[in-house]
């Protein structure tokens, strides 16, 4: 039912409930069968041990599973351990990782209050908020938490915070008028208060129309519930990858196996060598190399104040084409704050940031000091005069104890260099009329230092235009004109089409009586208008120079909030996210479109205004429809839903809510829109450094495919044993892989467009590169082998040692061609020393296999002479000469 369009007897009557009485104990008795707890409810939870074993459904860990399985039959326990193990380990990480992702319908069940005063009975009790049923009448004052939805029947200067579920910036005044109108937002619902939200000011009295899961924030619940989560473009590569590289490598040990069997080698013999082949065919470390490379990934990001929930997302972010950036607190400060004042004619701007107190004052391009300005000087201290807000500091940062707006007044007199000391010993306030939501207005009764009694008003400055007698005017008090009055007006329209919230300040003198039997007709009426101070929830200074980077990448930014068109507009354009031809959306437009519909022009709007929870959800959905990377950013219970639905959710640190950090899978720890361009990069070059080492093991692994391959088809014996390969796969590439990991980025990550989210592992020319230099490798390795077995007939395991020392030394020499995709020459082979010792240390683990004799049996292994080494070096390092010189060649041309 729409409780807001309904009169207050009229909800009365539907409801079945009594305003003075409340609910009696058996109503409620009654109710509670029918309706429930006031409770959020949550989804069944997968077991630990079923959670656990998902970990393995993946195709590519089955078909390791049952290479595992093979070769322990075979007697191959070495290898069959060595590749259980590191399955175990990549289950155990990912079991652990998601145990702790699914925690958002908890921390959203801690933003219920606690306790809620309640009618019952005829009486006013506390009870907790589970058992508020559908009917009871609830009362509520400053500070409280709303327990439930409820429709209000009392509002007494009654303010309530919902940023947390509509995104506004500031406290929305409460009414109890019917309010009617299509399409409603929460934002404009003023006679209804809903669960979780804060009372910041007043108190009130409603009558709860929902509980539970059927309130705003229960329907919020509902949607992170089933809300999908999105796989990674990286986790969607890899399991292609896994895919490609399984079906090459049965169609491979068949080939191999008929081939052998052909030519009268024995079954098992020929199975074996199947066996090995699928070993090299699949890169067992791959899945560890990628966890640690994305772990070191997180541990760079946390030095850029970006903490990493969910390992996968560190790369999604460096293929992210659209962000979707909530407004308050992330593009904003969140600190309302006065920047421009106007009185008689003239107008000053006011410098500084958030609630620091320093700030210089501006008429034009000329600097001015206010003690030298009468109008400017009167119109600051009126301004904190009439105000009941502290700046106090916190951990060496300047907060506000109060009122957003009063707040706002009180740091730009003190920019100005006014104190509450000085104007207390000057002024002494000896009646107030509080701020009130129908007068629209707050008023004291001051006395001056001569003993001079006057009154301050600040208010709407509609409202004080009307109810002033005169205006101060270039200096002086002039009667209210039609001609002046269309100025003032003016100047409030023209403060107002900047998106500034507007308060002005008005004073009249009080001739000397009994001040107690003044009320606010008497000081409100026939004011002296002296001018307005505007404000407004400003732009964080970096982000401008951020979303100029992001949109040098190919990232568009898209603002969506629940704040005015107006105001949106005004940040957006200062911020270069709204360009001319850019479209701007409401909440209205967006219930009136389908996803499909809105799809056909998502990519026009750059900001969505007096948005909803669903409509962010449609937002995101319609965009990921036209292909893009979405990353949604937010800190309010409001986003939670589009957070985990995006592609990777980022929630602010500080200012947001444990919900909606629980949502998501990237937290900002200093609440900056920069820091996600500083994540971008770095997930960009976390992205390239994993296509390095992807191409460095898999034309590892095709020079072992090939190497085998190729001694079948000639009919010569195994060049390689299975535990070798094992050893080169797991071990020997291993460091150099994890030390691809760490490359700096190239100095034009950030000018490069966004990869496409259906871009292959392969794309850009890797796959040939794999096969080419993995070719060059494998031919190495095998005429290494023939070579040996020529000179040496009768000792097949020495011609092997000398193919195992050429492969690992290839390898290891095509490192460093893997980490430029021009050629091995384009870069300092010394950028990355990570590497330079990983190299070292590989090679010391290949020379203590074949020279330790206690590894030599394991390994099946003999010491080299050093004239084979002369071979050896020689003939890795072919492949990387040949392509350097193809490199220069091509420069050349």
């Amino acid at each position: 039912m729409k409780f807001h369009e309904m009169r207050q007897e009229d909800i009365e009557q539907s409801l079945n409930t009594n305003y003075q009485e409340g609910l009696s104990t058996e109503e409620v008795a009654i109710r509670r069968k029918q309706f429930g707890y006031n409770q959020l409810e949550e989804a069944e939870k997968q077991s630990a041990l079923l959670l656990f074993f998902s970990q393995f459904k993946d195709f590519m860990v089955l078909v390791l599973l049952a290479a595992t399985l093979i070769s322990g039959l075979l007697g191959e326990y070495i290898d069959a351990i060595a590749i259980i193990a590191i399955v175990f380990i990549n289950g155990f990480l990912g079991f652990f990782q998601e145990r702790k992702a699914e925690r958002s319908l908890q921390a959203l069940k801690e933003l219920s209050a606690p306790q809620v005063s309640v009618l019952r009975d005829g009486k006013w009790v506390k009870i907790v908020s589970k058992d508020v049923i559908i009917g009871d009448v609830i009362r509520f004052a400053s500070g409280d938490r709303i327990g439930a939805d409820v429709r209000l029947i009392e509002a007494n200067n009654l303010e309530i915070e919902e940023s947390a579920l509509t995104g506004e910036s500031l406290p929305v005044t409460k009414s109890t008028n019917p309010v009617n109108g299509e399409n409603m937002s929460l934002g404009d619902l003023e006679n209804m208060a809903f669960m979780g939200t804060m009372v910041t000011r007043g108190n009130g009295i409603g009558v709860v129309t929902s509980i539970g899961m059927k309130t705003a924030m229960g329907q919020i619940a509902d949607m992170i519930q089933n809300a999908e989560t999105m796989t990674t473009p990286l986790q969607r590569r890899l399991e292609e990858l896994g895919k490609i590289l399984i079906t090459v490598a049965l169609v491979l040990t068949g080939l191999v196996v008929g081939i052998g069997v052909i030519q009268g080698h024995d079954m098992y013999t020929m199975f074996l060598a199947g066996v090995s082949l699928a070993v090299a065919a699949i890169p067992e470390g791959l899945p560890a190399i990628v966890t640690v490379a994305l772990s070191l990934g997180v541990q760079r990001m946390i030095k850029k104040k970006a903490i990493v929930r969910k390992l996968p997302a560190v790369e999604t972010l460096g293929c992210a084409s659209v962000i979707c950036s909530d407004k308050t607190g992330t593009l904003t400060q969140n600190k309302m704050t006065v920047t421009h004042l106007w009185s008689g004619g003239r107008t000053w701007t006011v410098t500084g940031t958030g609630y620091e107190p320093d700030g210089q004052f501006y008429t034009g391009e000329k600097r001015v000091t206010p003690h030298s300005e009468n109008a400017l000087q009167q119109l600051l201290t009126f301004g904190m005069l009439c105000n009941h807000a502290e700046l106090v500091t916190r951990e060496k940062t300047f907060i506000v104890d109060g009122d957003p707006t009063e707040g706002a007044l009180l740091v730009a007199g003190l920019k100005a260099g006014l104190s509450r000391e000085s104007l207390q010993k000057k002024f002494t306030i000896v009646k107030e009329f509080p701020f009130d939501s129908t007068r629209k207005m707050m008023s004291i009764i001051v006395v001056d230092q001569n003993g001079k009694h006057f009154s301050v008003t600040k208010g709407a400055p509609d409202v004080l235009v009307g109810k002033s007698e005169s205006i101060l005017w270039e200096g002086r008090l002039q009667p209210k004109s039609p001609e002046v009055t269309e100025k003032v007006e003016g100047a409030i329209s023209e403060m107002s089409s900047n998106a500034l919230r507007n308060i002005a300040i008005a004073y009249k003198p009080i001739k000397e009586r009994a001040v107690e039997a003044l009320v606010e007709e008497d000081v409100e009426e026939g004011v002296t208008f002296i001018g307005l101070q505007g404000m407004i929830d400003p732009p964080r200074p970096e982000v401008k120079q951020a979303v100029k980077e992001c949109r040098a990448a190919g990232i568009k930014t898209v603002m969506i909030t629940g704040d005015h068109v107006l105001t949106a507009k005004a940040i957006a354009k200062q911020l270069g996210i709204l360009k001319n031809k850019d479209r701007v959306m409401d909440g209205k437009e967006l219930n009136a479109m389908e996803v499909h519909e809105l799809e056909e022009i998502v990519d026009e709007v750059s900001v969505f205004a007096r948005v909803s929870p669903e409509h962010k959800l449609k937002i995101v959905k319609a965009l990921q429809n036209r292909g893009h990377v979405v990353a949604m950013t937010g800190d309010g219970v409001n986003d939670a839903p589009a957070i985990k639905s995006s592609d990777i959710g980022v929630a602010m640190g500080i200012t947001g809510t444990d919900v909606s950090k629980e949502s998501s899978s990237l937290v900002l720890l200093d609440d900056n829109f920069a820091t996600i361009k500083s994540a971008i990069q770095e997930g960009r070059n976390i992205y390239e450094n994993i296509r390095k080492f992807i191409r460095y093991l898999l034309a590892s692994n095709v020079g072992e495919i090939l190497v085998m391959l190729f001694a079948m088809i000639l009919a010569l014996p195994l060049p390689l044993v299975p535990i070798q390969i094992l050893w080169v796969n797991l071990v020997t590439d291993g460091l150099p892989a994890m030390a691809l990991g760490l490359d700096k980025p190239e100095d034009d990550v950030m000018r490069r467009k966004p990869r496409h989210p259906k871009e292959g592992v392969f794309a850009r020319g890797l796959g040939w590169k794999v096969v080419s230099r993995g070719f060059l490798i494998g031919g190495a390795t095998l005429l290494a082998f023939m070579l040996s077995y020529k000179t040496h007939p009768d000792h097949l395991a020495y011609a092997q040692t000398v193919a195992f020392a050429t492969l690992v030394m290839a390898q290891l020499i095509h490192v460093f061609d893997c980490r430029s995709e021009v050629s091995v020459f384009s870069r300092n082979p010394f950028g990355n020393m990570y590497l330079v010792f990983a190299v070292l240390s590989s090679l010391i683990l290949m020379l203590l296999v074949i020279y330790i004799p206690s590894l030599q049996p394991i390994f099946h292994t003999v010491p080299i002479v050093l004239k084979d080494w002369l071979l050896i070096i020689g003939l890795s390092s072919v492949p990387t000469f040949l392509l350097a010189g193809s490199f220069f060649a091509r420069k050349k041309q």
